[in-house]
């Protein structure tokens, strides 16, 4: 806990944030998102929040510049900084300290940067605005920070523009802009979360040094527990809007007290043997494949093949053609050269040249269930629409085979009627399943399924996974950056790297020594639940993320 001889940064005492809700054609619902929350964080220190979706760590976070966002209102507690009582503080003052004594580091900094504004201007905008520096020593300030943040020519870097720069790259820039008044509180709101575990490894990196090396104090919000590991000091568990468990990194990790906490701690412990080779019943032999309008191969010669019942994971990095290997298996993207066979037979590599069984026998999951799904259609009808397009079921029969495969995904009743906005991320990411399973199919392509979810639901999904493929013998291509995920789920793994296929074979084979260097670099950045992992694992690294 914190040193009681000195006097916190930022005290909260008994918060109390609430909020209300208005559904569509019924009344007003009054909600309590967070209740009876207490922390403290001394200067120089960083405490991690942690909890899966709708916990209240981006509402406390926030909280910490007496901030709510739009509906949300701070209605009980104290919430001090530097000794002075802010949640009660008027809009002028609360204009003073937001940007100046305390920054905000988004989860998405694509989204938070002007697209028509140089970083650099970006970058030093608080700092100018709040009269803390001149131009010139802002500017001067902010390349010094470049340079601790390990980003590329830094006294030219600002002069480029958000979309110049890689995400790993952008998302240390607005760590700069958050350093750059020199504030005494820094909120990290999940800003390793959309990266690569590869560019992962190398931000987190960086904002621990730039912690260290600037004095601040953080707040450092995430779901996943090994993360929050390697920079806190202290570490705070959040469920429903309340305290589960709060102590030191060392007490949480090694030596958890209550079960919520010990889940947490133990999440990705599946251990799914890995089936022998058999005869594939996806082969994909010499595949090339271009975009229109390019002159170049974002796919090159690669070879894979998949058995029923088995699970064939491609793993890389965002850009190294996992996805892209997929729109070619399903016919959006023809190749340029090479054969796809599928079931004994060789697939069109144009969609609308397929036939329906080509199509029917052949699903496709996708990383975003929000944007998967139509939001005006219930549940019953988009797991329905392909048993009336397949197998023309209706009525009574469409119904009843839905509640089958509701059943089948652990759902159960009382889902039927619902829409996709009264589930859970994960319930959706269920739901999009039971649709890919209405089809009957040999083959279900998983892209990034799990990657957007929390790491207790993402545990939930893989489970539910591997029970439909020993009920069904269907056979999963999985694509993912998670290693962590491979381990968990697959027989076969394909490494892929800038395209071309680095690495391939059986899953203890693949995840065997000796290793290519880039093979060991994604191995290595998968984060482990102890205390000075990151420190270790990037002293031993041979090469950096493509991202960087």
């Amino acid at each position: 806990m914190p040193d009681p001889m000195q006097s916190p940064l930022l005290e909260i005492k008994d918060l109390r944030i609430e909020a209300t809700a208005y559904p569509p054609g019924e009344p007003p619902r009054h909600l309590v998102l967070v209740e009876g929350v207490s922390v403290a964080v001394e200067k120089g220190k960083v405490l991690g929040l942690i909890g899966e979706s709708g916990a209240g760590k981006s509402t406390i976070g926030l909280s910490a510049m007496a901030y709510g966002r739009s509906g949300v209102r701070l209605t009980g507690g104290q919430i001090l900084l530097n000794g002075r009582e802010i949640r009660t503080t008027g809009s002028v003052e609360l204009r003073g300290l937001r940007g100046r004594e305390v920054t905000y580091v988004s989860q998405s900094a694509a989204a938070s940067f002007n697209p028509a504004k140089r970083l650099m201007d970006q970058v030093t905008e608080a700092s100018v605005s709040h009269g803390l520096m001149s131009k010139t020593e802002a500017e001067a300030r902010a390349v010094n920070l470049f340079e601790q943040l390990g980003l590329p020519d830094p006294d030219n870097f600002g002069s480029r523009y958000p979309h110049q720069v890689s995400g790993g790259q952008l998302q240390r820039a607005m760590t700069a802009m958050a350093l750059c008044p020199r504030p005494d509180l820094v909120i990290f709101d999940e800003p390793t979360t959309a990266l690569d575990v590869t560019t992962q490894i190398e931000v987190l990196a960086a904002i621990k040094k730039a912690i260290v090396d600037t004095g601040v104090a953080a707040l450092y919000i995430t779901h996943d527990l090994a993360v929050v590991a390697q920079v806190s000091d202290h570490i705070l568990v959040l469920r429903h809007g309340k305290m589960v468990e709060y102590g030191t990194a060392d007490q949480i990790i090694n030596d958890p007290h209550e079960e919520y906490t010990r889940a947490l701690v133990s999440v990705r412990s599946i251990n799914h043997a890995e089936k022998a080779a058999a005869e594939p019943v996806l082969k994909v032999e010499n595949i090339s494949a271009r975009y229109r309008g390019t002159n170049f191969d974002v796919l090159k010669n690669v070879n894979v093949d998949v058995a029923p019942g088995q699970t064939l994971a491609i793993v890389g990095e965002s850009g190294s053609g996992k996805s892209t290997l997929a729109r070619v298996i399903t016919g959006l993207l023809p190749a340029a050269q090479g054969r796809i066979s599928f079931a004994g037979r060789t697939l069109s590599g144009d969609l609308a040249n397929r036939s329906k069984n080509d199509l029917r026998e052949l699903q496709m999951i996708y990383q975003m269930a929000d944007t998967a799904m139509n939001p005006r259609q219930t549940v019953g009808t988009i797991i329905g629409r392909p048993l009336e397009f397949y197998f023309g079921l209706k009525g009574d029969a469409r119904r009843k085979r839905v509640q089958d495969l509701l059943d089948q995904i652990e759902m159960g009743k009382g889902y039927i009627d619902r829409y996709p906005a009264e589930l859970s991320g994960g319930q959706k990411q269920r739901v999009c399943i039971a649709r890919a399973l209405a089809a009957d199919p040999k083959l279900i392509i998983c892209d990034e399924v799990t990657s957007a979810l929390d790491p207790l639901v993402a545990d939930g999904i893989l489970k539910l996974l591997l029970n439909l493929q020993a009920e069904a013998k269907v056979a999963y291509l999985f694509i993912t950056h998670d290693i962590a995920t491979v381990r968990a789920i697959a027989d076969r793994i394909a490494v892929m790297y800038k395209g071309e296929v680095v690495r391939y074979g059986q899953k203890s084979d693949v995840l065997a020594p000796p290793f290519d260097d880039y093979t060991d670099l994604l191995l290595s950045s998968v984060p482990e639940m102890r205390l000075g992992w990151l420190e270790e694992v990037i002293a031993g690294r041979k090469m950096v993320s493509a991202g960087n």
